[in-house]
């Protein structure tokens, strides 16, 4: 249906306004009178009615009541109206008062009236607005278009949704109801929805009619986030998120601010709360260094310390473009001011050397590696070059320019190795922790596991097999792994630096580890689709190098508490620098003659407790039994 596309001229609407002033004020005296009123009533209205048109006209015009636009009548027009008539009504009030004490006591007309009058004028005013605002919506967005919605949350943030949700004249959205926590609110209305109580809810959605829950509650556990999500899934009920109020555009929510659900929701845990005031010292109005300051952790490393005022940060990447992504990021933020973007590879020792001569850094935080675990299988000589020669270039610079700190982001694939990429950052650990003992920088390494949505990581993988149309690839129906958020992780990495003396290897505590499978499997309920209708899994083994289980560590190590419950510091057997470093620069040498079974024996005999599950060294183990 074509609808006027042109807001009708306020004339028009002012003379209507006139027109249901005139209809309450006849309807006023026929209900007085009960519709007979006497000659010398009549007679009285007849002259007082050119006084009744003059001050109604006047505080109209004052009032601004036809300046809205009908078809978005909102509470403040409605507000707006309501003072309009009322000062009008009270003006005719006074008016009866001065003629009835200081002129013939009598009045203008009778009180009832004015009262009926009022009444019947601000209810036909805003009824006929809101009939012609719900009669608009209804033909711009019929009902048979609608999905229907369930809003958890019945407090302020659902009411403010609903609102949004009913502005926005193309959302075809209907709210049927809410879902609440609070048992008192349970069987009461809000704005013309019912609200349940949580306990509720299965039942609801397995009736069928739900299309859509929309979570407004901003102060939630993730416990209980999860379990609302999870008991939409089931039933095939989009789950979408309503942002924090901060993110809220100029303090007002829109409809197309909503947010998907993303997997991070899916976790059930508590975001990890850390005490900046500590962690601020650590980097303010020092030269800081971040390696690898293009990818996921080095990334949010930069924009975490750019946030705390650092006398100098350098930036350092091998990658152009992921490094100039990183410069205007932090530009268009504002925190550029004291950075400095340096292009450089850290498995040159020249380049290191020339580095730290240059910006002399306090705090260096070394995120550069390369950690994808088949890619590493195929090249060997190459992760050795990068995880274990870059990060010896960077620890004997960082002993021979006196850096105060030296924090090293290892992995949990360095705890019992199982793979090329993992034996490599555990001959790293190995060099940094026992340089420590002879070095007046303190070396400090940092172990977690995988981070939600960093480069190459499961998740970006599965978005894209998704969008591909499937089939989402887990390599083992059982793999399970330890997630946690980037700028989770990067926080206590952080914090892990304030609190060290150095030589430490601290291990982050990352909940409960997830299923693959099962992530997958919430990533296509996610997303709308079925499981075996619209896409499938597929389980295609594990690969070269892959664990089933990962750990944060090694089965003759145990763990001492820290002041934060969720950082705790590895006890692992110490190495004699001397010794290590005889053995990384053998390895290091191993590098030009190009051969992987050499250099992976070579990585076996510094990490003992490393054990291969890829076919091609397989006769290396065999050996050594």
């Amino acid at each position: 249906m074509l609808l006027p596309t042109r807001n009708t001229p306020r004339w028009i609407i002012f003379l209507i306004d006139i027109t249901i002033c005139v209809m309450a004020f006849v309807v006023a005296y026929l209900l007085r009178f009960e519709f007979a009123p006497p000659a010398d009533e009549k007679a009285l209205a007849l002259t007082f009615f050119p006084i009744f048109i003059g001050v109604r006209v006047l505080s109209f015009v004052l009032g601004k009541t036809y300046a809205g636009i009908i078809r978005y009548t909102s509470t403040q027009d409605a507000q707006r109206i309501f003072i309009t008539i009322a000062a009008g009504s009270l003006a005719f009030v006074l008016a009866n008062q001065i003629k009835y004490r200081l002129v013939d006591q009598a009045y203008f007309i009778p009180n009832t009236i004015i009262i009926i009058d009022f009444l019947a004028t601000l209810f036909i005013m805003i009824a006929s607005r809101i009939a012609v605002k719900v009669a608009y919506l209804e033909l711009k967005s019929p009902i048979r278009s609608k999905k229907n919605v369930v809003i958890y949350g019945a407090g302020e943030a659902g009411l403010i949704t609903k609102q949004a949700i009913e502005n926005d004249t193309q959302s075809g959205i209907n709210v049927v109801a809410f879902i609440d926590d609070d048992k008192s609110k349970s069987g009461k209305k809000m704005e013309g929805a019912n609200i349940y109580h949580f306990s509720k809810a299965e039942e609801y959605f397995s009736q069928g009619k739900i299309d859509e829950l929309i979570i407004s509650i901003q102060q939630i556990s993730p416990e209980r986030k999860a379990l609302m999500i999870d008991l939409a899934l089931k039933y095939g009920v989009k789950v979408m998120n309503v942002p924090p109020v901060r993110r809220w555009i100029n303090g007002e929510l829109s409809i197309r601010q909503l947010r998907e659900i993303n997997i991070e929701d899916l976790l059930g845990r508590n975001t990890i709360q850390l005490d900046n005031q500590q962690v601020k010292p650590l980097v303010q109005d020092k030269r800081v260094l971040v390696t690898g300051a293009a990818g996921s952790i080095g990334s949010e490393l930069a924009r975490q310390i750019a946030a705390y005022q650092p006398a100098k940060l350098i930036l350092l990447d091998q990658g152009e473009t992921p490094l100039y992504e990183i410069e205007q990021e932090l530009k268009s933020k504002g925190l550029s001011e004291n950075c400095e973007f340096v292009i450089g590879d850290i498995r040159q020792q020249d380049r290191v050397n020339r580095l730290m001569e240059a910006y002399l850094p306090q705090i260096v935080f070394h995120a550069a590696a390369y950690k994808h675990v088949p890619l590493m299988e195929d090249n060997p000589s190459e992760a050795i070059l990068a995880n274990v020669k870059g990060s010896k270039n960077l620890a004997d610079a960082a002993h021979h320019y006196n850096v105060e700190r030296f924090v090293f982001i290892s992995t949990d694939k360095a705890v019992n190795p199982t793979s090329v990429m993992g034996a490599t950052k555990r001959v790293a650990e190995m060099y940094v922790q026992s340089l420590n003992a002879l070095s007046e920088c303190a070396f400090i390494t940092t172990r977690f596991g995988n981070v939600l949505g960093s480069n190459g990581s499961v998740i970006p993988l599965f978005k894209k097999q998704l969008e591909a149309g499937g089939p989402i690839t887990v390599t083992h129906e059982e793999v399970t792994r330890f997630f946690m958020t980037i700028p989770e992780a990067v926080e206590l990495v952080l914090e892990a630096g304030v609190m060290a003396n150095g030589g430490e290897i601290f291990l982050f505590d990352m909940g409960e580890s997830v299923k693959i499978y099962d992530l997958a499997l919430k990533m296509i309920q996610l997303s709308g689709k079925e499981l075996g209708k619209d896409i499938e899994i597929k389980v295609t083994g594990l690969r070269p190098g892959e664990k089933l289980y990962e750990e944060l560590l090694a089965n003759e190590e145990n763990t001492i508490s820290t002041h934060h419950p969720k950082i705790l510091k590895a006890k692992v057997r110490e190495s004699d620098f001397e010794t290590v470093k005889q053995q990384v620069q053998s390895l290091i040498a191993l590098f030009k003659k190009q051969d992987n079974l050499l250099l992976v024996a070579q990585l076996k005999e510094l990490v003992p407790e490393y054990v291969s599950n890829n076919s091609e060294f397989e006769a290396l183990d065999n050996s050594e039994k």
